[in-house]
């Protein structure tokens, strides 16, 4: 089976967990996209926001495959989708992918979700080894690095990732050895068409993938590479459906984007986040929270939805500043009772 691929830019998309950036973007450039979501995974604040830029948000349970895929075939047929991408990660990837490519809209087969699944179960490494996320777009089998992002740890003994910092501090010899490393695995398992997000651990002995995932990276890792180099990957992607090659310039600055380092519990009272959003080398913050809400603990996936994205030239200069953006932020929080 061959995948249909988009050839105008009114051509029609199907996706699976898009952000709402996705989708605004690819509705800028002349895309006519249908988002799917499953309620549970959608957060509330961003569900209209992802409404307004899709032609239809359409709710489905992820937990019901045969649920899933009746929703992408009548979406498809009811619309004349050429094309569906899951943006996300999980359990629900390879039924989409399975029945995309039944009706010929996959650019990916699904042998090659099924060998990344494989590849993941070997994928180990130390906990205290520092890490690397290499964004990735590879288009009509030809993988492009788009740039490599460092993670910022809270250290021994946990080294609970904090925060990201883009361009990583490498030599050029490490990011070569990192690069090759990233196209060997997306040549492995087949991938043709689309972003990927891949986790490297450094080890003595050279980089060893911990992860490899066929979506934009998280964390706001895309606005990262697009301070700090001028680059938009997420137009980017739907450039690559169209046969688009990326061009990615150097990184001319640093960009990080740190998490709020908050305590678990109920939410009271905060303050600050007026002015960390007016300070001049903030380029985004978040904080979803109210009172009453529940606050995760720093570790948590979900805490991570809370942060701030500074600038800066110096990677020392970006962590003081995500420092200060902490400080700035005065929350009373009553601890979660255990």
């Amino acid at each position: 089976m061959s995948a249909h691929f988009p050839r105008s830019t009114q051509s029609r998309l199907l996706l699976v967990m898009p952000s709402h950036r996705l989708v605004r973007r690819g509705s800028e450039l002349g895309f006519r996209i249908w988002s799917i979501w499953d309620p549970a995974q959608l957060e509330a604040d961003l569900a209209p926001r992802v409404e307004e830029a899709s032609e239809e948000l359409l709710l489905t349970d992820f937990t019901d495959e045969t649920g899933l895929r009746d929703t992408v075939e009548r979406t498809a047929r009811e619309h004349g989708i050429e094309a569906v991408l899951h943006c996300g990660h999980g359990a629900s990837v390879l039924p989409v992918v399975r029945e995309a490519w039944r009706l010929g809209l996959s650019p990916n087969p699904p042998e090659v979700y099924d060998r990344l699944q494989a590849f993941e179960a070997d994928d180990w490494a130390p906990v205290e080894a520092p890490r690397v996320s290499v964004e990735t777009l590879t288009v009509n089998g030809a993988h492009h690095v788009v740039g490599m992002t460092a993670q910022r740890t809270s250290g021994p003994p946990h080294f609970l990732v904090t925060g990201h910092l883009h361009p990583a501090p490498l030599t050029g010899g490490e990011r070569k050895s990192i690069g090759a490393v990233v196209e060997e695995r997306l040549t492995a398992v087949g991938y043709r068409s689309g972003p990927a997000h891949t986790q490297v651990a450094l080890l003595p002995h050279g980089p060893r993938i911990v992860s490899c995932r066929t979506h934009l990276g998280a964390d706001r890792i895309p606005l990262l590479v697009e301070i700090a180099r001028g680059f938009d990957m997420e137009t980017a992607v739907f450039t690559g459906l169209l046969g688009g090659r990326p061009d990615v310039p150097g990184a001319f600055r640093y960009a990080e984007v740190g998490f709020f380092l908050l305590p678990e519990g109920r939410l009271e009272t905060y303050t600050g986040t007026e002015d960390i959003a007016v300070t001049p080398w903030v380029h985004g913050a978040r904080f979803p929270y109210r009172a009453g809400d529940r606050v995760a603990p720093v570790g948590d996936p979900r805490a991570r939805r809370a942060y701030a994205v500074v600038e800066g030239d110096t990677p020392e200069l970006t962590r003081e500043r995500i420092a200060r953006a902490r400080k700035d932020l005065v929350a009373a929080i009553r601890p979660a009772v255990r």
